[in-house]
């Protein structure tokens, strides 16, 4: 797991001092001259004590950290871990556009989890960071509350809290992934009396985040997940995404979700082969290897797949047509979508998916986190680990 690290290194400090807040410079050396004292640090070392605690050892040391330079990361996580991959450096003192950099640069280098510290002005940074590129759309990030002001839905509980999150991820545990608001106060009237005292907030946007979940209640009998029924809001809810779909067509994998994927699209559809959905004409049923290479070099392409039950293979079993050149195709310009019940993911007993797709890249590219869909617009995430590397 890859995890970027970004601090904001005045996160809190007019919090205890009376100001109600820490944005901007001013705010800051005001609180800096009346005493306050910067939360990030204590909370985040907080979280990776929390963290260590949460996981064996050998998780913790193949976890691959990326950070910002200096207070904003670096230097703290200098203290807890062998090895830190340093994406930049910030300006002295900070600001909320280095925030907005780091958060950039640690997206983009890879990191499968955005870890941020700091309030409702720095999740407004990367939100704004995420929302300049859309190759980070659906980028998922955790903050740990060390501002003044949080009113956003994206961070967790408490820096414990953020450390059960990130193990769960770690250690395999259905972890859902959701959207949250991102808010910020804009007016605070004190008023003649506690009824007529307010504060507003304004809505920025939405951010992804990891989020504990146990069952659906809808798709609970008798205390059990019915998966005819998960299977059945699967296929109403990729039907509508299909219908809004940019692709002009789409691979169907194997399997029995799949088929009732297939079927309630209209196509006849194989149980064990891989067909083809066009928006426009007719679907190509049992397609080879050989269609799909055509078919992910000439259109826009978005693959549905799911995995085999107990063994956890994503691509490799069962699958073959699906070559690391379809695969390869469809990652350069479409989107791959996972699908799964929550019970077929518990027969993997926590173990990670595979990807055994002949190609060493591809199979590297596949790697890291997945989000399966569990149901109608519901998610979770899930680990996907590249053959070529060590079982442990």
């Amino acid at each position: 797991m890859r995890i970027g690290l970004v601090l904001n290194p005045f996160a809190g400090i007019g919090g205890a001092v009376g100001l109600q807040g820490s944005d901007g410079p001013a705010k800051q050396a005001e609180a800096l001259a009346r005493g306050g004292i910067p939360r990030a640090v204590p909370r985040v070392q907080q979280m990776l004590d929390e963290l260590k605690q949460c996981v064996s050892t050998t998780t913790w040391r193949h976890i691959t950290w990326l950070s910002w330079a200096g207070d904003m990361g670096a230097e703290l996580l200098a203290t807890q871990v062998e090895d830190c991959t340093i994406c930049g450096r910030a300006s002295q003192p900070s600001s909320a556009a280095d925030t907005h950099r780091a958060a950039c640069a640690l997206i983009d280098a890879g990191a499968d989890l955005l870890v941020f510290a700091g309030g409702d002005g720095t999740a407004r940074d990367v939100l704004a960071a995420i929302n300049a590129d859309e190759s980070r759309a659906r980028s998922l990030v955790l903050g740990v509350p060390a501002g003044v002001k949080m009113h956003s839905g994206v961070f967790a509980i408490g820096p414990s809290a953020a450390a059960n999150v990130i193990a769960g991820l770690l250690e395999g545990e259905l972890i859902g992934k959701a959207q949250r608001e991102v808010r910020d106060y804009i007016e605070v009237s004190e008023g003649a009396s506690a009824a007529s005292a307010s504060i507003k907030t304004q809505h920025y946007g939405e951010l992804w985040v990891p989020e504990a979940s146990g069952y659906l209640q809808q798709t609970k009998i008798a205390g059990k997940e019915s998966e005819a029924l998960v299977v059945a809001d699967i296929c109403a809810y990729l039907g509508e995404c299909f219908a809004e779909s940019a692709a002009s067509a789409w691979i169907i994998g194997p399997g029995s979700s799949c088929l009732a994927l297939k079927q309630s699209l209209g196509c006849v559809g194989t149980l064990l082969g891989c067909d083809v959905v066009f928006k426009s004409g007719a679907p190509i049923v049992n397609a080879t290897v050989h269609d799909l290479e055509v078919i992910a070099r000439n259109h826009s392409v978005d693959l549905v797949v799911s995995f085999t039950r107990h063994q956890g293979f994503l691509f490799g079993r069962g699958n073959q047509q699906l070559s690391g050149r379809v695969l390869s195709g469809i990652l350069a310009s479409g989107q791959i979508r996972v699908i799964g019940s929550r019970t077929k993911l518990n027969s993997l007993k926590q173990r990670p998916l595979l990807v055994d797709s002949g190609d060493v890249a591809v199979d590297r590219a596949l790697s890291g986190f997945t989000e399966i869909i569990t149901g109608y617009d519901d998610r979770v995430l899930y680990r996907v680990q590249d053959q070529a590397a060590d079982d442990t």
